[in-house]
C-alpha cells in the first residue's frame, strides 16, 4: 500500500550505503573468509542526492588466490586484487574518510545500510578479529534494507534482485559486483521512498543480533550471501 499521506521524518541525515564482497568458493565456506571489495555511497536525506563515494578492493592475506568462482560470481578478476592494500590499511583509510565528511561526529547524523545483516553482524567483525583491529562503535547498529523493505511493502525477499523486481527497479551493472550492489541498493532506496515515505532506522544491532551464531548458522548464513 502505497503511503503519501504526510512526509515521515528520517532518522538520519545520512545514510552510508554498502556492501561487501569476500573470498568465497562454490558450496563451501573458506576458513577464513576475507573481504575483497569495500564500497559505500553517501545519500543524504535532506535532497535524496549522492553526495561522496568510497570504493576499493583488498588484497586478501591468508587465501591472495581468488577462486574461479568468486571471480565468476564476483567480477573480481585476480589482477583486480594482486595490487591493493590488506585490509588493515583499507580500513584504516575507510575510516579517515568517515572522520574527514564528518559523518559521525554527532549521535544520529549517519547510519549504514547493508542488504543483509551478513556484512556488519558476519564480515566485517570476523575480519576485524583476523587483522587485531578493534570495531569502531558506529559499525555495531546499522539499518537492514531487506527488513525495511518488508515493513514498507509487507513483503520479505529474498535478496537484492527480488527487490528490484518487486519494485520493477531494472538492474545496474552485475549482481555481486560490490559497487553495482550499491548503486542498486540505492535506487531501492529512493523508489521506497517515493512509492512508500518509508522512514529508515536502525533494524539490527551485535548486541540483538546473534554474534555468536554457532558454525552451522555462519555457513548458512555465508552460502545464503553468495546466492
Amino acid at each position: 500500500m502505497i503511503n503519501r499521506s504526510r512526509e515521515v521524518v528520517q532518522k538520519f541525515e545520512y545514510l552510508l550505503v554498502m556492501d561487501f564482497e569476500a573470498t568465497c568458493e562454490r558450496d563451501t565456506m573458506l576458513e577464513p573468509q576475507e573481504i575483497i571489495e569495500l564500497p559505500c555511497a553517501v545519500l543524504s536525506t535532506c535532497d535524496w542526492k549522492l553526495k561522496d563515494m568510497f570504493h576499493t578492493y583488498v588484497k586478501p592475506r591468508v587465501h591472495p588466490t581468488l577462486t574461479p568462482f568468486c571471480t565468476e560470481l564476483t567480477g573480481i578478476m585476480q589482477e583486480t586484487v594482486d595490487d591493493q592494500p590488506y585490509f588493515a590499511d583499507v580500513f584504516s583509510n575507510f575510516c579517515e574518510w568517515l572522520i574527514k565528511g564528518g559523518y559521525f561526529d554527532k549521535p544520529e547524523k549517519s547510519s549504514f545500510v547493508t542488504c543483509g545483516n551478513w556484512d556488519l553482524k558476519i564480515m566485517l567483525p570476523s575480519q576485524c578479529d583476523l587483522d587485531d583491529i578493534t570495531l569502531p562503535d558506529q559499525f555495531k547498529q546499522w539499518v537492514e534494507l531487506k527488513h525495511i523493505f518488508c515493513e514498507s511493502t509487507g513483503y520479505y525477499p529474498k535478496s537484492l534482485k527480488d527487490m528490484l523486481v518487486r519494485l520493477n527497479v531494472p538492474l545496474k551493472g552485475h549482481l555481486h559486483s560490490g559497487i553495482d550492489d550499491v548503486k542498486n541498493m540505492v535506487s531501492i532506496i529512493l523508489t521506497l521512498k517515493e512509492k512508500y515515505n518509508t522512514q529508515f532506522k536502525i533494524t539490527s544491532s551485535l548486541t540483538t543480533s546473534a554474534i555468536s551464531l554457532s558454525k552451522t548458522e555462519i555457513t548458512r548464513n555465508v552460502l545464503k550471501k553468495n546466492t
